[in-house]
């Protein structure tokens, strides 16, 4: 685990404040291998449909359907985020064949990867890059792409941009090495680096062992939290061993949560930004195993049922007319993803395989990492949700207010912002307050209501974002200043994400690291940590 002088260490500044809505954690795993007691991969901020209306502050865990107030804990007879067995009789592998060291290609900062192709055959697509080249930031660029019309076939493998196929061995790590996978892709062509899946597996703020299973809200969180990634060359894979107070190589800045079963949509994503971590169900433990739902012959995969995913793939292409011969089952249609597997080389197509658009569950829980910046973007985090998002808190409508306060360090420039939409299509409105007071109460509150609008506008889709400022604001030193943030997300009663402690053993969760508020109409504020138990997800970031 990581611990708190190691987080400082690494630029991460944690500040002790008060308490406000406590809440409790649950989380689904992905054993990576076995079917036994598979748990559903669920998609942080589905759409709920909870009855009557709730008490203020009122918390759900971001799965499942659930019935209104109090905290829930879906998932019929399982608790949301039970632990499934892992990878079984995997046989172990030597992990990935990387150097670690990267291979940038042109000059310094970040290159874009991949970028907008207009080409017939997608094949040879070049990037480029939105932000300032002084800075080096890393972006897709997303001017006219809406209107690019897809090919009908892309491939990675292809166009520069395939990543490493890794060997998860015995160990029950395919979340990690799915999650990294599809980071890595996000920078190649143009930057090529390989993290380890080790420090993540290992050095996450979850009590998950590596033989336990995960899953991409705990990615989510380690890479959000700047916990990593770090190098595979500093920590490589496979060894038992990880070595604490190891910096991160890039900075996450922002993670997409791609609707389920748009397939246009993951298409765009893997064509315009990077691989796409996806799940499956599978009885297959190993490159060896067989199973009825998969045709070695052509390395074809397909399962239509009711299982729940207990496996996490990438999606690096496509091809819409991949015929239905392919697969074991009788499909009513062709087509195909282009899927990488973390069981080495040997299975599949030198780690490659094609998933039917058939699958039952390809395509449902998806994530695209679209803002990798370097590190030098910003000097410190201030943050308290290590975890991340494994709930969400409202008041029984789609508006919600929240916020959290910190202490500036000397010398700080408040630069940014960063919290998670829990749905798409969500409005947000971004405001600072200053020179908070130590005490909570009514002073606190007319505090918080000397707000100033910072940045305003509606994300297309659920996951995280970074907010940076158009100018840096000078905090002074010491000075106890709040991030705010009005949201309103269409279809959630539970609109805010949060941090909390199930009572499962699963997530270490700190309460005393942060001071959150909550409120239904920016007025009245109610302290998270105090009345509800948990801790806001809602990140600072600032430049000295």
């Amino acid at each position: 685990m990581v611990v708190v002088s190691d987080i400082v260490r690494n630029g991460i500044r944690k500040k002790a404040a008060a308490l406000f809505l406590a809440v409790s954690l649950s989380l689904g795993t992905a054993g990576c291998g076995p079917a036994n007691n598979p748990a559903e991969t669920q998609t942080p901020g589905r759409i709920q449909d909870p009855d009557g209306t709730q008490d203020s502050g009122s918390i759900q865990d971001p799965v499942g359907t659930q019935d209104s107030g109090g905290v829930q804990n879906p998932g019929g007879t399982q608790d949301s985020g039970g632990i499934q067995n892992p990878g079984g009789t995997q046989d172990s592998g030597s992990g990935r064949n990387l150097d670690g060291t990267g291979n940038p290609s042109g000059a310094g900062g970040f290159a874009a990867a991949g970028g907008v192709d207009t080409s017939e055959n997608g094949e040879n697509a070049q990037g480029s890059s939105t932000g300032s080249s002084t800075t080096g930031v890393y972006q897709w660029n997303r001017l006219d792409t809406a209107n690019i019309k897809l090919p009908s076939a892309y491939d990675y493998r292809k166009t520069g941009r395939a990543p490493q196929i890794g060997n998860q061995g015995s160990l029950g790590t395919c979340w990690a090495f799915a999650s990294l996978t599809a980071l890595e892709s996000s920078l190649l062509p143009g930057k090529s680096m390989t993290f380890a899946v080790d420090h993540m597996s290992m050095h996450n703020s979850f009590l998950l062992g590596q033989d336990e299973g995960g899953e991409y809200t705990m990615s989510m969180a380690y890479l959000l939290a700047w916990q990593g990634p770090v190098l595979e060359s500093q920590d490589p894979y496979g060894d038992g061993v990880s070595p604490d107070g190891l910096a991160p190589s890039v900075h996450v800045q922002e993670i997409q949560v791609l609707p389920s079963k748009d397939y246009e949509a993951i298409k765009r994503a893997v064509y315009l930004r990077g691989g796409v971590q996806s799940s499956l169900y599978t009885s297959m433990r190993d490159y060896q195993s067989q199973s009825v739902y998969y045709n070695r012959e052509t390395n074809s995969y397909c399962y239509i049922g009711n299982e729940k995913p207990n496996h996490d793939s990438v999606i690096v292409g496509w091809d819409d007319n991949y015929s239905r011969e392919n697969f074991n089952l009788d499909l009513a249609g062709d087509g195909a993803f282009i899927c990488t597997n973390s069981w080495g080389e040997d299975f599949g197509d030198q780690g490659y395989f094609y998933v039917s658009y058939f699958d039952s569950n390809i395509g449902v829980h998806n994530i695209v990492y679209t803002g990798v910046e370097p590190v030098d973007n910003y000097d410190y985090i201030h943050q308290s949700d290590l975890c991340g998002w494994v709930g969400q808190i409202g008041y029984g409508q789609e508006e919600a207010w929240f916020a959290n306060a910190y202490r500036a360090d000397k010398g700080e420039n408040l630069a940014a912002a960063g919290f998670y939409a829990t749905d798409k299509n969500t409005e947000y409105e971004l405001y600072l307050a200053r020179n908070l007071p130590n005490a909570g109460g009514g002073e606190m509150e007319r505090a918080l209501d000397r707000r100033m609008l910072l940045a305003k506008g509606r994300l297309d889709n659920a996951g995280y974002y970074t907010i940076p400022l158009d100018k840096k604001i000078p905090l002074e030193d010491n000075e106890k200043f709040a991030i705010i943030v009005k949201i309103i997300t269409p279809g959630t009663v539970h609109p805010v994400a949060i941090e909390y402690d199930a009572g499962d053993g699963i997530a270490q969760v700190d309460l005393t690291d942060g001071e959150g508020y909550l409120s239904h109409d920016g007025k009245v504020w109610e302290h998270v940590e105090e009345t509800q138990s948990c801790n806001l997800c809602l990140k600072a970031y600032t430049k000295k």
